[in-house]
């Protein structure tokens, strides 16, 4: 009984106590009050928008191709013997050298008969001519002492009457006169000599080769000047002119020439609707088949402003800050280019976004920079 009397008297303790210590906690317990947050505002860097007249400059590429080019081929048959420099690709020739020299022993000797033949008719010729036409004994006198097998045949004296011509063709004068300047002819197609100062880009025979007529030989062309084909939307092509300038470069853009407009061609492309423009081109580290880019400016555009691809939006709308405030502005695009674009239907003095803010909207409030103001906040936009 006593042992229930003590537990009873200990429950009692432990419970006041308890309750004293909850009290006294419950006090000294401070109020927690939520912490205020500052809100971040969106850094933005805008430009003012000043219109002007904007050029439109057509972007096109193509390869170069030597303007003056020939390509050799064989008319006669023959093995080829020399040339004035080593026939190989590369080679220099300056105008009027000989490229190749096939070998003519053979033709020069038949010549030279056929040659003698017709001397002989000339001789027999002249008795007749000194009875029937005393006045023209003088003028075939002369040219049958000057005659030469070794040199090129001259031209026959021309008759003074129409018996006389027919007295000449009569005596078959002029058939072996004109066999032998075919020959001649033939003879000189044993020498290929170059037709302007040059370099050999192809050379498909070498000396000892049997050469055949109609095979091709090589191919020489001019390094002084060159012609550049690029294709042309068909939108500019009443803008382009010949003579016009055009402003080229390689695709590093580390080198740059200018051209002109030769050349448009009336046909349009069907598959891409380009017309074919030619520009020549002369200046130093140009080569054949070298890929250049070319820059045609065809037109300006007045009251308009040029802005950065990725500024717009849809293709048609733009971000403006109206008193710290974003709001969209429709635009016409009039001409694209590979990183900007060329816009109308903005107004002066407005200030739109020099950089584009990711997850921009409208009715965003931003906070203005300059370019010049250092910014290390996380929310400003970075390029």
């Amino acid at each position: 009984m006593v042992r229930k009397i003590i537990l009873a008297v200990l429950g009692i303790l432990l419970l006041f106590g308890a309750f004293t210590v909850a009290k006294r906690t419950i006090a000294n317990k401070k109020e927690w009050k939520p912490r205020k947050e500052k809100k971040l505002e969106t850094g933005a860097f805008v430009d003012i928008v000043r219109n002007a007249s904007t050029p439109i400059t057509i972007t096109t590429a193509g390869n170069l191709m030597a303007k003056n080019r020939v390509e050799l081929y064989a008319e006669v048959q023959g093995i080829f013997n020399s040339s004035s420099r080593p026939f190989k690709p590369g080679t220099w020739y300056k105008k009027g050298e000989t490229l190749l020299a096939l070998d003519n022993k053979e033709e020069i000797i038949g010549l030279k008969a056929q040659k003698s033949s017709f001397y002989n008719q000339l001789v027999l010729l002249i008795p007749d001519l000194r009875l029937d036409y005393p006045d023209a004994i003088d003028k075939w006198d002369e040219y049958v002492r000057n005659f030469d097998v070794n040199q090129p045949l001259a031209n026959l004296p021309e008759p003074e009457s129409e018996k006389e011509k027919l007295f000449l063709s009569g005596r078959n004068i002029y058939t072996p006169f004109y066999n032998v300047k075919n020959l001649e002819t033939q003879l000189q197609n044993y020498v290929v000599k170059a037709p302007f100062s040059g370099v050999l880009t192809q050379a498909l025979v070498n000396p000892g080769a049997l050469i055949r007529p109609g095979q091709k030989l090589g191919e020489l062309i001019d390094q002084s000047v060159y012609e550049l084909e690029v294709a042309v939307n068909t939108a500019y092509g009443d803008l382009l002119g010949i003579g016009k300038t055009v402003q080229l470069h390689n695709v590093a853009k580390t080198k740059n020439w200018t051209g002109k407009v030769i050349r448009v061609n009336s046909l349009v492309d069907p598959a891409s609707q380009t017309i074919p423009t030619f520009i020549q081109v002369r200046g130093k580290g140009l080569k054949e088949g070298m890929y250049l880019e070319a820059d045609i400016t065809a037109k300006e555009e007045q009251n308009t402003y040029e802005l950065n691809r990725k500024l717009l939006v849809e293709n048609n709308q733009v971000f403006v800050v109206n008193d710290t405030v974003l709001a969209l502005v429709e635009v016409e695009p009039i001409y694209f280019k590979e990183s900007t674009a060329v816009v109308k239907g903005l107004t002066d003095g407005m200030q739109i976004l020099a950089k584009p803010i990711p997850s921009a909207y409208v009715g965003m409030k931003v906070k203005i920079f300059s370019d010049k103001t250092p910014t290390d906040n996380k929310t400003a936009l970075k390029n």
